[in-house]
């Protein structure tokens, strides 16, 4: 792993221990948006940038024992909350950069990724890395528990043009890395992009 991400993983290594506590209600939203990518039974899927591992029993529930259930995250107190919360028996646990995995090309179904573009240090080249280990036909979900307006009114700040889980900034984003968004959906109780990867 690189040196350009050690902001990020300061940053979710200091709010990794209450992470849980301080977001207790989101639960419900990550399994509807796993419901929402339509696993199947034997699916191998990623959630990529796990962090405690919220999606991970969604996940493990949607691909079932014959599944494949992996977790990436780049900061390790995260990785350790997941296993503190019970988590870790849903999926792998795998210390790593999203934005340059440990796996073999078109070896997944499916990603999931909670939270992750506005972290992504290039967005498109690491949505065409996440691109490079699903298969053609697959699926990425790029979720939030709560819409950018809510989201944006939490951390104090409005939202920009420039916002890239804004409609218009997405769906060419993702286009040019391999994805096509096949919905959108931005309330004030979820985001939720879905993408298929391109043959």
């Amino acid at each position: 792993m690189s040196d350009d991400h050690t902001d990020v993983r300061e940053f979710f290594t200091a709010r990794a221990a209450d992470w849980d506590t301080r977001f207790p209600d989101d639960g419900p939203a990550y399994e509807a948006a796993v419901a929402r990518m339509r696993l199947r039974a034997g699916d191998r899927v990623l959630d990529a940038g796990c962090g405690t591992g919220r999606a991970l029993p969604a996940l493990r529930a949607a691909v079932g024992g014959s599944g494949l259930v992996v977790g990436a995250d780049l900061t390790p107190a995260m990785l350790e909350a997941a296993v503190r919360a019970g988590r870790g028996g849903a999926g792998r646990l795998l210390l790593a950069d999203v934005t340059g995995l440990p796996l073999r090309a078109e070896s997944l179904d499916a990603v999931f990724a909670a939270g992750l573009v506005a972290h992504l240090p290039n967005p498109a080249e690491n949505l065409r890395e996440l691109a490079r280990v699903v298969r053609p036909g697959g699926t990425l979900a790029l979720f939030h528990p709560i819409g950018r307006a809510a989201l944006a009114a939490r951390q104090g700040r409005r939202i920009t043009p420039g916002d890239l889980r804004a409609e218009g900034n997405l769906g060419p984003l993702l286009a040019g890395s391999g994805w096509d968004m096949t919905s959108y959906v931005d309330e004030d109780d979820r985001f939720l992009a879905l993408a298929v990867r391109r043959g």
